[in-house]
């Protein structure tokens, strides 16, 4: 998923640096609170994750700085999906060495999915670790911080088949108002082959329906717009009462619930396993105008022999209908996104066409391209050989990249001369002169601002565009 607050960006080789650049904890007014200083490295469920320890730790005496110089407690909440974004962190942590030197009393932890496949591995490596916490052990922060402070190392990496967190209502870090994560559920069932997370995050557990509701209707009446429902795999969010006479809520339930509260509080969702997204789901989405008609729908290959490999579940033809179904029932002009993966453990030259060709097919609006980066542990660094050269690689994923900017750039094409319903998210990163949203496709747009304000919802004509961005003016004109 996306470093950027809900939106989907193609990913070109030198690009893979600033995915995995932090997004910092923001600098809450208290005089009186130590000061907790957060680093958030990966998907949005880590920086929804950020939110949490940064709720349980207010009641803890800390506020939040964005001040590294401020903090007496550091906390870096990793992610463990990519070989770069591990190094990532064992560069940050020899960075903050000569600071530990510099003020002993500065205490830090490494928080998240790294910090649960490496464990003890980070106190006796780095030695500057003061603390390291398991995405389900964030509850126990102000035990470990204790013991810590005592003058032990402090280790809570257990995994439970329980916690979802439901009851904590999350500190908005780094927020802008108008939209925000909210976590539905955590842990994978699934066990694809190259994938870290279901022995890093735990088995899958679904949130309590009531405490989603809730928190969404909290953000809307604090001005929030948007909120993104987020999940490791959302389509099989599941969760069962305690009292049988009532109703198991699916997905597709839960999206409802969440698009009544409010026709102007859009929903969006993330992320979709292919073999899981039902019918339901997308007339749900056709019923409801507030549901973004957008979704990322990861592929990961084009070729059913790699499929097969990478334990997906589905073929390329199965993955083919379910995209037909996506434009039969909600249109072409659906946004669908996609994850790829290039040379993946023995995959040909014909493997690799088939995935070009199955990008010629959806013709996806974005897309996030990796080289293949074999993670320790995984099923794939069990069981086969990751054979392909690096070069080979990476030349597949230039093909890769330069195929999905064509396709982008037709899909944005597509909207040129057609009004567009935005949610302002704020200025342009360019220009003071021009405000930028999305649209229901989740494409930003750029548009002068004129009397406009951040959470307004404006009419834009879309006059121009890029492969990355749409261009226009506000207008009178109601959506047709």
């Amino acid at each position: 998923m996306s470093l950027v607050t809900g939106r989907l960006e193609i990913l070109k080789e030198e690009d893979k640096k600033d995915l995995d650049v932090a997004r910092i904890s923001v600098d809450e007014e208290s005089e009186s609170k130590r000061k907790l200083y957060i680093e958030s490295y990966g998907c949005q469920m880590n920086f929804a994750d950020s939110e949490i320890v940064a709720s349980i730790l207010r009641e803890n005496g800390f506020a939040t700085t964005s001040k590294i110089d401020e903090a007496e407690l550091i906390l870096l909440n990793t992610c463990a999906i990519r070989e770069n974004a591990e190094q990532k962190v064992r560069n940050r942590l020899q960075h903050l060495v000569p600071m530990k030197k510099k003020r002993q009393n500065v205490k830090i932890g490494v928080l998240g999915c790294m910090a649960e496949r490496l464990k003890t591995k980070f106190l006796e490596e780095e030695k500057i670790v003061d603390m390291v916490v398991g995405p389900d052990a964030y509850r126990d922060l102000p035990n470990l911080i204790n013991e810590v402070e005592d003058g032990q190392k402090a280790v809570n990496v257990f995994l439970s088949r329980e916690e979802t967190y439901a009851d904590i209502t999350p500190i908005r870090l780094d927020s802008n108002g108008v939209t925000a994560f909210i976590s539905i559920m955590r842990g994978c069932d699934n066990m694809c082959s190259f994938c870290v997370v279901p022995f890093t995050r735990g088995r899958e557990r679904s949130r309590d329906p009531h405490s989603i509701v809730k928190e969404a209707t909290e953000l809307f009446e604090q001005g929030y717009r948007e909120v993104t429902l987020l999940g490791q795999n959302v389509d099989s969010y599941k969760w069962k009462p305690a009292n049988e006479e009532e109703n198991t809520i699916t997905f597709a339930n839960l999206l409802e619930r969440v698009a009544l509260i409010n026709p102007d509080l859009r929903v969006r969702f993330s992320t979709s396993h292919p073999k899981d997204i039902t019918d339901e789901v997308l007339y749900t989405m056709k019923k409801y105008e507030n549901i973004c008609k957008y979704i990322h729908l990861p592929a990961q290959s084009g070729s059913s022999r790699i499929l097969e490999l990478m334990n997906r579940t589905y073929d390329r033809e199965w993955y083919m209908n379910k995209i037909d179904r996506i434009r039969e029932i909600l249109g072409e002009e659906c946004g669908i996104s996609q994850d790829m993966i290039t040379g993946f453990c023995t995959e040909t030259e014909e493997d690799h066409q088939d995935t070009l060709s199955l990008m010629d097919y959806v013709k996806y609006d974005y897309g996030y391209m990796f080289a293949y980066s074999e993670r320790p542990n995984t099923p794939a660094a069990k069981k086969l050989a990751d054979d392909i050269p690096a070069e080979i690689k990476n030349r597949r994923l230039t093909e890769v990249i330069a195929k999905q900017q064509q396709h982008s750039l037709e899909r944005n094409q597509m909207a040129i001369g057609k009004v567009h319903k935005i949610l302002v998210e704020g200025f342009s990163k360019r220009s003071a002169e021009h405000l930028c949203g999305r649209n229901d496709q989740n494409k930003m747009v750029v548009f002068p601002k004129e009397n406009f304000q951040k959470g307004d919802y404006v009419n834009v004509l879309v006059t121009e565009c890029t492969a990355a961005t749409l261009i226009g003016k506000a207008v009178n004109e109601v959506l047709v």
